[in-house]
Order: structure tokens, then C-alpha cells, then sequence
């Protein structure tokens, strides 16, 4: 174990015990650990908030470059502030909204420098004195001797300060302050009376046109409250600007004063009302306790056994960065804010944001329909209100924005997974109506696609990239009409999910991009990655060859065997080359070329059980969660993408994942515990044991499906629903017969 592993860990469990009173060896929050992947490239939250809450309140660097998407780094040690709103895993920084920051001494309204600190109002701070649980984050501002407490319900923070003996203790409101590409365009604050303030803030940035209002109450009154305009001083009370600020000031030695800071999509007023049906009262130890039994509740669905304590604390870190966002996007009272900026008003169902869904469809979402199936119906009645306020299904969707980002249509693999296991808490005909409507938009290529059957490399950049997703996202379409009866419109998305065979050089074995005249882009460098302006999509040739987990026996065929198949995904874990200067920096996690820490490999090591070799999926699942899921600081190989990074290690430590985003096929790997206990439907458990499990026994010998001999190298999504057990004999050499016979083998 690493140093800063272990002290991370205890820091964690002392802050459980400190903050509740009492924690036990059942405790499962004592394996999580937040700091996981707040180094490097893991981009993940640091602070407080509660399974997919709208808020996230936390501390806030500031920002030193692209490994502060987050507003947080592990290597710093300067805060400028505690903002309410954080994304979590992002290659994209955003949000950083309310930001509020108490100091002492003469009045400050700039932030300082990291140099400078002190020019502004900034404060040093160190990792000894900062703790941080699910639902609790506290640190010792080094430079004013103030303590700084944070928890969270679902659209309130609820930030205590304890001040030292001062007769400047001042709380500054920057409403300026945000995250990476989010600049202010709008603020506003008031003072309604001496211990409430209201306002908002809209900004630009990933998300172009984002709205937030606010209301926050003092848990003592202010002795002063003065309102910027940047660093020129407007007013006692409001002000309208780009860049406003408010600056309280309380008299002398104000002592603990707590602030509770609610947010709405909708108005201050809805604010304030969030605000009296979250957190009603000042008890700021039982909000912590609140939070905190939220995330057992949560993290309680899937219990493992081991005596590898690393491991049980990089499962449930896993766990829990899995259940930060997406987010709710409403009020309390379900009232909500739509794309078109109109309000609708109680809602029959919650109403979420941040869908990474181009990263997500691959494991998190699917992990979501076993981990918490409740929440799968107002994912996709969130999914088709967007689709009917904006016209298309979202893309990647930030606090009521559509940002467009990544390529394909990806709210379709979600919508049709959930369709395809049955669930039918949405209008399923508007659901294919919306699929079918995102697919034929002519953007972003799709009028080639639509009129030409491929995409001209010479006429759309990373034309490979999105013809490959279109093709996947065409095979989910296929899936749903077909379930719904629709035999047209089965036929066509069948054909255009096999658009891909068109981009195969059986020449080469790669995915190439096509010219205008039909032949094959040259020069062809199966290495050269430039990021987001080639045929590629964060990623090469190598990289993209798999990506057809619609349609594997398909992309087998094309290589004329099994063997032939299996020779190139074997060379892609060996294979190295140059990428070039502008190789993008999300291909991270490398062995060979294959890349764990971007998304359209996840599913690549599990390609081998479709070709009769399962046991090298083992071998390679092994390696990857050995090697690039730890339980330090720089625990996660990539951006952890909005929990996507972490859900591929929840799944594929349970000894399976599902290829196909809308199968219901889950494809055995190698366990990582002796016992994993799902709790499913109607309190149902589905118990998994691996029998002779160790770092070297990762081979299944042989699997009992309840009780009976089983020889299938894969389960479906009721075999798991159904709740019983399932048991797998493991061992230390391969077991070659096991799963290889045509008939036992996935067929998507």
C-alpha cells in the first residue's frame, strides 16, 4: 500500500467517527474514500453532497490547468473558495457557482493569486488539517484560523465557519467566480433582511446559457453587508452586474456562523422554499448524519467480502463516484426549468442533468438498471423531455444545455437498455419517435450517413469515430422497434447498424476512413492520434477497430475466423508506436494500445468470450484493475467521467459486463471478491462467490448457475433480477473448454 494511500484512509475513517459519534466494522463508509483520483488526471469531486443531489459543495483551487476540471486538485494546497456546484470526472472544466469564502482582516474582493494568496482572499491550506467523507468535507483555512464545515441535502449546502477571537470576520459571495470555461454573464445579489440574501447568477461556458438562483440564510445576522461590482463598491443591499459580489461583515468575535445556501432552476423564491423543506433548522451535525445514511443506504446495494482492504476501499470509492451525477435538475416540489428555458411546474417525475451519456451508456447506466432500477425511469423521462423541448435526445447534457459534446446519438443505448429489461415507466412509442428523430437530424455528418451510407473523411472531421457510434446507436434503435413491432423501422436501423463494415480495410484490419471517391484515406498511420481533428475520436486506428459491441460475431466475420480475430485484440495489448504530438492526453491507461482510460475500450477485453477464448479476458481484466484502479490519490488512469471510469471497475469486479449497451448480456471477466451480495427487486439478493479465488487463481474453472452446472460464458440482465446465486470455481491455469463452444458463447 502506498503512503498517501493509507494516510488518506484513516483520514477518512477519523472523519466518519468525528463527525456521526460512532462507526462500526459494518461500516461501509469507512471504505470510502473521496480522494481517490483527486490527483492527476481523475478530475473526481472533493466535498460534500448526497447521491445525486443538485448540489455539490466543495472547496475550490485555483485552477492551474486542465487537472482542475473538477475545481479541485490533490497536489494543491491554495482554496480560493467553497463553490455549490462541482463536476465530477470531466475532461472539461464548468460550474463553480455560489462561490463564497470567509476571511478576516481588511476587505478583500479579488482572489489573490497562487503566488499571492494573500493579495486576495485565498487561503493556504494542508491535507493534515482537511477531511472529507460522503456527505462531509472540513478544512482549517491556514492563513485566517478559521475552521470551514460542509454537508449537503439534496439542493441545499449547508457551510458552518468558525471563526478565531476577530474583529473582521467577513464572508465573501463571488458571484465572478467559476470553473474552466464558465465565465459570469449576469449576477444579481439582494439583501432581503439582516440574515437572508437572494440572487442569481447566469453564466457561459460548456454550458452556454446556464441559469442559477440562490438564497442564502445566516444562522446569525450581518453586521454589514456591501455589494461590488468586481473591486468598485455600488451598494448596501443589490446590484445587477457581470461581476457582482457581496462582502458581509459581522462584528467582533462572531465565533460559528452558518450559512445554508439553496439553489433553484427556477427562482429565488423556490430557493428559499428548498431551503425549508430540506434544512429546516441550524443542527448542522444532523444534516452531516442525514448525508451520510443517504450514502449507506446507497452504497449498501452491492456488498463484497475480502480480507484485501485495498481493494473493499477502491470498490466502494468505485461505488460512490458512481452516484455523484448524474444530477437532479429541480426543485423540491418537482418543479423544473427545461431546455427551452420554459418552467414546468411539479413534474411526475425528477428531473436530472449532466448526462455524460457518451461516456456513460458503455457501463455506468447499465450498472445503474441493477445497482438502483428506481432511478432508471426518471433518467429516461428526463431524456425524452429534452428530446421534446429541444428536438433530439440529449447529447451531453449541462444544467439544462445542450453542449453537443463527443459524437453519436448516445441517449439511445440508455433509453433502449432500460426498454429492452422492461422497464415501462415512460411512453415507450415517444421514446423510439425521439431515437428515431436524433438519428435522422443531419448534423454532424448524419446527412452522408442518411444519403451516402458512410461519412467522407475529407468532408467530416472524425468521420470513423461517429459513423462506428452512429452504428452501435442504430443497432439500439433496431433492437426497440423491433420489441415494439415496428418491422420498417426495424429493417432500416438493422441495415444502418451494419454501416460499419464499410469503414473495415481487411487489408490492414483496421477501421479507415473513406474518401469522397470511396478508397481509403492516404496516408494511413494506425497510430497518429490528433486529438479531436482526424478520422478518430480521442483515439487511433488501433483503438477503434472494436468498436461494435452491437454486433460482435458481425466484426468477427470480417476478419475470417475466430483465430484471426483473436491474433489482432491479442497484438492490441502489445503493440506500441509513436502517436504523435498532438495525441490526445484522454489516451491514458495504456497497455500496448489499448486504453483504459478513455471510454470506447471498456468493453474491448471482453470481446474474447464471443470468439471461444473467455480465459484471456480474465488475463486482461486481471491486469487492468490491478494496475490502474489503486486505492491512492492517483487512483484512476483517466478522467473518472461522471462516474464511467468507476462503474467499468463496480462491473467488472462483480466477474462481468455488459458489451452490448442494450443486450441485457453481461460477459463473464474474472471476480475480484470472494462474495458479492446484489440486493435486487422485491428485496431479492443475487449472491456471487468465487471459489479459490487469489491474485493467481483468476480463471473460472467452472460456474453453477443456482445450484445447476453451467456452462455459458455469460448471464442476462433477469438471470441477475431474479435474485439466486451464482457461483464460479476458480483456478490458477485456464480452463480452454470453458465457454467456447458455439452454443455457449454471447451472441449479443
Amino acid at each position: 500500500m502506498k503512503k498517501g494511500a493509507l494516510l488518506t484512509t484513516v483520514v477518512s475513517m477519523i472523519t466518519i467517527f468525528s463527525v456521526t459519534g460512532q462507526t462500526t466494522k459494518s461500516d461501509l463508509l469507512q471504505y470510502v474514500d473521496p480522494y481517490i483520483g483527486s490527483a492527476a488526471h481523475g478530475h473526481v469531486f472533493v466535498g460534500a453532497n448526497v447521491p445525486w443531489g443538485a448540489v455539490q459543495v466543495g472547496p475550490t483551487n485555483i485552477t492551474e490547468g486542465w487537472d482542475w476540471c473538477s475545481g479541485y486538485n490533490y497536489s494543491d494546497s491554495i482554496v480560493r473558495g467553497f463553490s455549490m456546484l462541482h463536476l465530477s470526472g470531466t475532461g472539461i472544466g464548468d460550474l463553480g457557482d455560489v462561490l463564497m469564502m470567509p476571511y478576516t482582516g481588511k476587505i478583500r474582493t479579488s482572489e489573490g493569486t497562487q503566488q499571492d494568496p494573500a493579495s486576495g482572499y485565498s487561503s493556504h491550506y494542508t491535507h493534515a488539517n482537511e477531511k472529507v467523507s460522503p456527505g462531509f468535507y472540513s478544512v482549517k483555512l491556514t492563513d485566517y484560523n478559521i475552521g470551514v464545515s460542509l454537508t449537503a441535502s439534496e439542493r441545499v449546502g449547508f457551510q458552518r465557519y468558525i471563526f478565531p477571537h476577530t474583529d473582521s470576520a467577513r464572508v465573501i459571495i463571488d458571484l465572478s467566480q467559476g470553473i474552466g470555461w464558465d465565465s459570469p454573464a449576469k449576477t444579481f445579489i439582494a439583501k432581503l433582511d439582516d440574515s437572508t440574501l437572494v440572487g442569481y447568477r447566469f453564466s457561459q461556458g460548456w454550458a452556454n446559457d446556464q441559469r442559477l438562483w440562490f438564497a442564502i440564510r445566516s444562522s446569525k445576522p450581518m453586521n454589514q453587508f456591501r455589494v461590488y461590482d468586481t473591486t468598485t463598491l455600488k451598494s448596501f443591499d443589490s446590484l445587477t452586474a457581470q461581476k457582482v459580489k457581496g462582502v458581509i461583515s459581522f462584528g467582533k468575535d462572531i465565533g460559528t456562523v452558518a450559512f445554508k445556501v439553496g439553489i433553484s432552476p427556477i427562482s429565488s423564491e423556490n430557493a428559499l422554499a428548498n431551503i425549508a423543506a430540506e434544512i429546516p433548522n441550524w443542527n448542522f451535525d444532523a444534516i452531516v448524519t442525514q448525508a451520510q445514511n443517504k450514502w449507506r443506504t446507497a452504497i449498501s446495494r452491492i456488498k463484497v467480502q475480502s480480507d484485501d482492504l485495498a481493494k473493499k476501499r477502491v470498490f466502494y470509492t468505485a461505488m460512490y463516484h458512481s452516484m455523484i451525477d448524474p444530477v437532479l435538475f429541480n426543485d423540491h416540489d418537482s418543479s423544473y426549468r427545461g431546455t427551452d428555458k420554459k418552467i414546468y411546474p411539479h413534474a411526475k417525475f425528477n428531473n436530472y442533468s449532466v448526462f455524460s451519456l457518451w461516456d456513460t451508456y458503455r457501463a455506468l447506466n447499465p450498472l445503474m438498471t441493477v445497482m438502483h432500477p428506481e432511478l432508471v425511469n426518471d433518467f429516461v423521462n428526463s431524456m425524452l423531455a429534452i428530446y421534446q423541448q429541444q428536438g433530439k435526445l440529449p447529447v451531453w447534457h449541462l444544467m439544462g444545455n445542450e453542449t453537443n459534446c463527443m459524437v453519436g446519438y448516445s441517449a439511445v443505448p440508455v433509453i433502449a437498455d432500460a426498454i429492452m429489461k422492461g422497464f415501462d415507466g415512460f411512453d415507450q412509442n415517444l421514446a423510439l419517435e425521439a431515437m428515431k428523430a436524433s438519428a435522422n437530424t443531419g448534423e454532424y455528418g448524419l446527412k452522408y450517413l442518411t444519403s451516402l451510407g458512410y461519412i467522407p473523411a475529407d468532408k467530416e472531421v472524425e468521420s470513423v469515430s461517429k459513423a462506428l457510434e452512429y452504428a452501435v446507436d442504430d443497432g439500439c434503435i433496431a433492437l426497440v422497434a423491433k420489441k415494439l413491432h415496428k418491422q420498417a423501422d426495424y429493417q432500416l436501423y438493422k441495415k444502418r447498424s451494419e454501416y460499419y463494415k464499410k469503414y473495415f480495410d481487411s487489408t490492414t484490419q483496421f477501421m479507415r476512413g473513406i474518401m469522397s471517391d470511396g478508397k481509403f484515406r492516404e496516408p494511413f498511420n494506425p497510430f497518429q492520434s490528433v486529438h479531436r481533428e482526424n478520422d478518430y475520436t480521442e483515439g487511433n486506428a488501433w483503438q477503434y477497430i472494436w468498436l461494435v459491441p452491437q454486433d460482435v460475431p458481425g466484426l468477427i466475420a470480417l476478419f475470417g475466423s475466430d483465430q484471426s480475430f483473436t491474433k489482432k485484440l491479442d497484438s492490441l495489448f502489445v503493440v506500441t508506436g509513436n502517436m504523435g504530438a498532438q495525441a490526445s492526453p484522454d489516451i491514458s491507461g495504456l497497455i500496448g494500445m489499448y486504453a483504459q482510460g478513455n471510454e470506447p475500450e471498456h468493453h474491448v477485453a471482453y470481446m474474447y468470450p464471443y470468439a471461444g477464448e473467455g480465459w484471456k479476458t480474465a488475463q486482461k481484466v486481471h491486469r487492468i484493475e490491478t494496475e490502474f484502479y489503486t486505492d491512492s490519490t492517483n487512483g484512476l488512469c483517466g478522467n473518472d467521467d461522471c462516474g464511467e471510469m468507476s462503474a467499468w471497475y463496480v462491473l467488472s469486479s462483480l466477474g462481468f459486463y455488459q458489451v452490448n449497451p442494450a443486450g441485457g448480456i453481461f460477459v463473464f471477466g474474472t471476480p475480484t471478491f470472494d462474495k458479492a451480495k446484489i440486493k435486487v427487486n422485491n428485496n431479492k439478493d443475487f449472491v456471487i462467490t468465487a471459489k479459490n479465488l487469489s491474485d493467481k487463481n483468476i480463471y473460472i474453472q467452472s460456474v453453477k448457475l443456482n445450484g445447476v452446472p453451467y456452462s455459458k460464458s455469460f448471464i442476462t440482465y433477469r438471470d441477475i433480477m431474479d435474485g439466486g446465486k451464482l457461483e464460479f470455481k476458480m483456478g490458477g491455469v485456464p480452463n480452454k473448454e470453458f465457454g467456447k463452444a458455439s452454443k455457449d458463447r454471447p451472441r449479443n
